[in-house]
């Protein structure tokens, strides 16, 4: 009987692996590209370019004194995912309360795409956006992993002498896809958002063949002396919580202060999936509100 389990789990297990390499091959070759927000447009004016062969919202509100604050925004979703639903009905709130205007580049999708596809089209629109936008009035945001990805832009971009934004707003973000801080797997517990093993997969994809322990996959390495104003929200409930405090540390030992606001409880992206405590969402969110508005 036992052994007839066990060849019934092993053969389910072969199922899984076999149904998982199918997908993974199916997304070797899909270009995943965010759709139009139509779940926006009774607020916000919805504009899309075209950037090196890749989509850029520009997102304005309707209605309302348009803000001289330009927020350059990168979504998350483990490098593999296009902008969510939530992304969506997160960016139309931040329109109604900052009334700025928000610049989305649809950036490139791992497992198609590495960290060299996508800094091939985020550096040179930085660049750009950098020729039409003073510095005081931008914004560089973004969560998860799209917090790694605008970390390490503006670390490789400061090594180039560029300009950096008047501030940089990174929520919950990805800062070292290797995952090997030890307090990960004590905050793994608390943690119902993300799981640590699948993330390493995601991960090693996004890093292709030579970049698995690169600053521009893992910004927590790289030289941050040269940046600019940085806030980073966090809640104590996400596994990427305890390289935060790495980061902090890192900074301080390169002359750099980084504004931590920790949340006690809070778990992954809390500001903008709104899951878990209602009282910690409304708080998160409405301290980054003052925060975009205090420089309007």
């Amino acid at each position: 009987m036992k052994k007839k389990i066990t060849i019934i789990i092993f053969a389910v297990l072969l199922i899984l692996i076999g149904i998982g390499l199918i997908i993974l091959g199916y997304l070797k070759f899909t270009d995943i590209e965010s759709k139009e927000p139509v779940q926006i447009e009774d607020v916000c004016n919805v504009k899309i370019e075209e950037f090196n062969g890749r989509k850029v919202f520009i997102i304005t509100p309707k209605e309302g004194e348009l803000s001289k604050t330009r927020i350059l925004y990168f979504h998350g979703g483990s490098y593999m995912a296009e902008m969510s639903d939530y992304h969506w009905n997160f960016i139309r709130k931040l329109i109604i309360d900052t009334k700025s205007t928000i610049i989305i580049p649809d950036y490139p999708l791992t497992p198609k795409y590495n960290y060299k596809d996508v800094y091939n089209m985020v550096e040179p629109l930085y660049k750009e956006v950098l020729q039409k936008i003073d510095t005081e009035d931008l914004i560089v945001m973004g969560d998860s992993a799209g917090g790694g990805l605008a970390l390490g832009l503006l670390e490789k971009v400061s090594g180039e002498n560029i300009k950096m934004p008047d501030k940089t707003i990174l929520i919950s973000p990805w800062l070292d896809v290797r995952l090997t801080n030890s307090k990960i797997d004590e905050v793994q517990k608390e943690d119902k958002e993300l799981n640590k093993e699948a993330l390493k997969l995601a991960g090693i994809a996004y890093a292709g063949d030579d970049g698995i322990n690169s600053y521009l996959v893992n910004p927590i390495d790289g030289d941050l002396s040269k940046l600019g104003d940085i806030t980073i929200f966090t809640g104590t409930s996400d596994i990427l919580n305890p390289d935060v405090h790495v980061l902090e540390k890192k900074a301080k030992e390169q002359g750099k202060d980084i504004d931590v606001r920790e949340y006690n409880g809070a778990g992954h992206i809390w500001i903008i999936n709104e899951k878990g405590d209602k009282d910690l969402i409304s708080k998160g969110y409405q301290d980054l509100i003052e925060m975009v508005n205090e420089r309007n």
